[in-house]
Parts: structure tokens; C-alpha cells; sequence
């Protein structure tokens, strides 16, 4: 419960100042407690940082993780991955856009493990594309540039979203994953 707190005004600060600007006096001052409080949860404020930027991570790049014997067609569990990782990617905003604003920032340890995470997504999606292209449900030429194009949709939400916005966050998804259907080559049924 004490480090949600610490988390959720962490996230609040480096989401409205950034990283550098950051400081751990602002993040104890906002919490009224002293540094020995925040440092029995985090090492430093990096760590508070990585942390914040882990759970997003791994609820993105996990979004394909389906049960291992999963009747569904390929096409299908392409488009209900890729949908999970845009509401996943909105659901945590900010901190899901930290890595985009500040890549800077990570340790070589955090970023191996995040890249390890990517590798993981992307060894399950496009074997899903190829499948689902053969079956005649996608259409697309080059799967791993089709799969990166897919997925840079949510991707690049940090430069334009607000919660705020015009669009629910359902219904931004919902946008999304159908600009996604088409960057896939999703074929309509019965237009094959």
C-alpha cells in the first residue's frame, strides 16, 4: 500500500516534469514522509522509475500469451493481441509512454530484460501472421515490418493521447485495433 503511494506520485511528477526534473525531495514532500521512508521501498529514484515502466511492459508484451491449446483462428488471436496491447498501453498511461519519452534513462540490465520481453511478443506474433496469411485471413507482404507497423499504432499514443480526450478509452481502442485490422490486411468473410 505505501509504495502504490510512492508509485502513484511518482508517476504523477515524472509524467508532468519529466525524469531529470524530477526529484526524490518533490516525490517525499508530496508524500509528507522522509527519504528513509521511500528508500525502505526503492533504491534510488531510477528504480521507482523502471518499476513504473516494468508493469506496463509486461502487460503489452504478454498480450499474446494465450492458453496453449486456444481453438481460435490465427487471425483472431492476432487481432484480440493486438487489441489487448493498445488497451494496455492506455490503461497505463502515463507510465506506459515513459520509455518512449525518456529512453534514455534505463540501466543496460532493464533494457535487456524489456528487449527480452519484445523479442518474446514478437516470436509469438509472427509465426500468428504467417499462419493467419496462409489460412487466406491476412493479407500483407513482409511479416515482421507488418508486424512492427501494427504495433507502433499504440506505440506512439505518447505523443497525442490525453485521458481526457474526445474518445473513450474503449473507444480509442476500438479505433486503433481497426486501423490495426488494416495494416495487417485483415480480409472481410466471404471476400476471400
Amino acid at each position: 500500500m505505501q509504495r502504490e503511494r510512492i508509485l502513484q506520485v511518482a508517476t504523477r511528477l515524472f509524467a508532468a516534469q519529466g525524469y531529470a526534473n524530477t526529484t526524490l525531495a518533490q516525490i517525499v514532500r508530496e508524500l509528507g514522509v522522509t527519504k528513509p521512508f521511500v528508500y525502505y521501498y526503492f533504491r534510488d529514484k531510477q528504480e521507482i522509475f523502471e518499476t513504473l515502466s516494468w508493469r506496463p511492459a509486461v502487460e503489452c508484451f504478454t498480450s499474446l500469451d494465450f492458453a496453449e491449446h486456444d481453438p481460435r483462428p490465427a487471425s483472431e488471436k492476432v487481432m484480440d493481441g493486438i487489441e489487448r496491447l493498445i488497451r494496455a498501453t492506455i490503461a497505463h498511461h502515463p507510465a506506459a509512454f515513459f520509455p518512449y519519452r525518456e529512453p534514455q534513462v534505463y540501466r543496460p540490465e532493464y533494457l535487456a530484460a524489456v528487449r527480452k520481453l519484445a523479442n518474446h511478443f514478437y516470436d509469438r506474433l509472427c509465426p500468428l501472421l504467417e499462419q493467419a496469411r496462409r489460412d487466406g485471413d491476412l493479407d500483407f507482404r513482409d511479416t515482421r515490418i507488418t508486424a512492427l507497423a501494427a504495433c507502433s499504432l499504440p506505440g506512439f499514443l505518447y505523443t497525442w493521447y490525453r485521458p481526457d480526450g474526445r474518445l473513450s478509452p474503449d473507444a480509442l481502442a476500438a479505433e486503433l485495433a481497426q486501423l490495426a485490422s488494416r495494416v495487417i490486411g485483415l480480409q472481410q468473410r466471404g471476400t476471400r
